[in-house]
């Protein structure tokens, strides 16, 4: 995708452009500031700062998690909130349904947020903040309105029918059949449930398998699709390969660490063993709930349970792009492409914010920069990305890549000299001189050099590419043209 229409896209899943660096650090203190003030149990300004970063960043599930965690704590998890919440309620409900009506969505998550710290389970107002999120496009969080919903009353149809729809778009096939089995226990014969759950089936089979997806279409027309996990699902196989330790041989790697986490709830490592294996056996939604448990046990201030949370995050996005891109190739349809699209810019997103928060905890780090700056230029804010780049020209082992990635960054803001300039310093760097890497630089470096009109550098870097490679793109014709603006001047 362009930079432009990662842009676009990007400005489609939250009804504004992503946070710049600095909005996004802004709202990271305010965010530590609240887990301070949790810490401390004064959860009702703990709430006010949560909710600020919640409002300003929906897209962003650590915000949400800590939302609930501390409302979940200040009401001692009695699943009812405050007390009369059922009356004091009514009026930000009320609000958050008539701005959500009116697409004022700053608005509608402002009210639902209010509503929420009256009653963190209040099924209606979790409904329409997954709804609210769904019009934003924002899955992640969609998705953790409704898990914290079902986590609520497990057996509600609504609940279980609005998040087995929302897993069957994301490509979530277990998940979804376990939402739709609900729905279909708690209402037997449910048509839709049925169909659901017998296309599911198949389509789980046909991507597990690699089977021709025209299969699936010959199948019966109930909507198909799945990915996260609102419902969680336990498994006792050893796929991830933990060894077994000399205390108790006889327990499988995953009850051994649920018998240690039961043992002593309040010790990190069980969380973090159990996660690792999960995390290994691809069951990223478990992985996520366990460790949400442990960020609340370590009162957020655990940085291993964090990275954690964080590397969760972003490889079930990354999963969840995969399926959609799949889905897209075997069937192009315009709805499928426009989803992929969608999910490619909500992965680089979460990716994004993942690696700024990383840069801001390790400044120092070149690799962070690099990889922040790749996701900044990705969502086309380039000139953000510039300052990230050239600060990261001091780490030599990716200079090359660094110096290349610079120049485009470079050329896109029409900064030509500067933009030729990286090329060459990157071919400087490179000790790769049959590389594809340097092909790629010579090939820049020469078209960009022959539209400046610097024609005996262009013809240098060109002919080099040509002989290493006379069949790259289109340097033949490349060459051909600048032989012919030379006659022509």
């Amino acid at each position: 995708m362009e930079p432009e229409q990662q842009a676009a896209a990007a400005k489609s899943l939250h009804g504004m452009m992503p946070l710049s660096p600095a909005s996004r650090q802004r709202l990271q203190k305010v965010f530590e500031h609240g887990q301070r003030c949790a810490e401390k149990n004064d959860y009702d300004y703990a709430t006010q700062l949560f909710t600020q970063c919640v409002v300003e960043d929906p897209g962003n599930v650590v915000y949400l998690q800590s939302f609930f965690a501390n409302l979940q704590k200040k009401y001692g998890n009695n699943k009812s909130g405050a007390r009369m919440a059922g009356l004091k309620i009514k009026s930000p409900r009320s609000t958050l349904s008539k701005a959500a009506t009116k697409g004022k969505w700053a608005e509608a998550l402002q009210a639902g947020c209010t509503a929420l710290a009256i009653n963190p389970w209040d099924i209606p107002t979790l409904l329409a903040m997954a709804h609210a999120c769904d019009e934003l496009g924002i899955d992640e969080s969609q998705l953790s309105f409704l898990r914290w919903a079902l986590d609520t009353n497990p057996k509600d149809i609504s609940v279980n029918r609005q998040a087995a729809l929302t897993l069957q778009r994301m490509g979530q096939f277990d998940q979804a059949i376990a939402c739709w089995h609900r729905v279909e226990q708690a209402k037997p014969h449910d048509e839709e449930a049925l169909k659901a759950i017998s296309r599911l089936s198949v389509e789980k089979t046909i991507h597990e398998g690699g089977y021709d997806p025209e299969l699936l279409r010959q199948g019966n027309s109930a909507d198909g699709g799945s990915h996260s996990s609102v419902a969680s699902y336990s498994r006792g196989s050893n796929k991830g390969g933990v060894e077994e330790t000399a205390d108790e041989p006889q327990l499988p790697p995953e009850e051994r660490f649920r018998k240690e986490i039961a043992k002593d709830p309040t010790e990190l490592q069980g969380y973090l063993n159990l996660a690792d294996l999960q995390i290994r056996e691809q069951r990223y939604d478990e992985a996520e709930k366990l460790l949400e448990q442990a960020m609340q046990i370590s009162g957020g201030g655990d940085l291993m349970v964090r990275e954690r949370l964080e590397d969760v995050l972003m490889r079930r996005s990354r999963q969840r792009q995969a399926i959609a891109e799949k889905r897209s190739e075997d069937d192009p349809t315009d709805e499928n492409l426009e989803l992929a699209a969608r999910i490619r810019a909500q992965a680089n997103q979460i990716e994004l914010e993942t690696y700024a928060a990383k840069a801001d905890r390790d400044p120092h780090n070149m690799r962070l920069k690099y990889e922040l700056a790749l996701r900044l230029k990705r969502a086309g804010k380039t000139k953000e990305a510039i300052p990230l780049l050239q600060a990261a020209r001091s780490d030599p082992q990716r200079r090359m890549q660094v110096l290349l990635e610079l120049g485009e960054c470079f050329q896109k803001i029409e900064q030509y000299k500067l933009a030729l300039g990286s090329y060459e310093q990157a071919l400087e760097a490179c000790d790769e001189p049959d590389s594809e890497i340097r092909r790629l630089a010579l090939y820049r470096a020469g078209v960009l050099a022959t539209g400046m009109r610097e024609l005996d550098r262009a013809e240098k870097h060109l002919t080099e590419l040509a002989s290493l490679d006379f069949a790259y793109r289109d340097v033949s014709d490349r060459l051909d043209k600048i032989n012919k603006l030379r006659n022509s001047g």
